[in-house]
């Protein structure tokens, strides 16, 4: 069976489950479980394939405040008192 990796160096675009949960330094079943509750982003289906896109994980952590995990800094924003 051939190697799949080509040795370039870049990152790749589309993560699968258990690549997208290390890629946020989680285990797999807190990444699925908190992708089921609409925190983190849906994947993208191509063909058989399931997989998410690494810069909406990017942008999903870019978005998220250090002081409260998982609550998104514009949301927050526009929700304040």
């Amino acid at each position: 069976m051939a190697d799949k990796q080509d040795h370039l160096a870049y990152p790749p675009r589309l993560l699968r489950p258990d690549s997208a949960a290390r890629y946020l330094s989680m285990g797999t079943s807190t990444f699925l479980r908190m992708v089921a509750e609409g925190k983190l982003p849906k994947p993208k289906r191509i063909g058989g394939i399931v997989a998410w896109d690494r810069w909406k994980l990017d942008a999903y952590v870019d978005d998220t405040s250090d002081d409260d995990p998982g609550v998104n800094t514009v949301e927050k924003f526009f929700n304040r008192s």
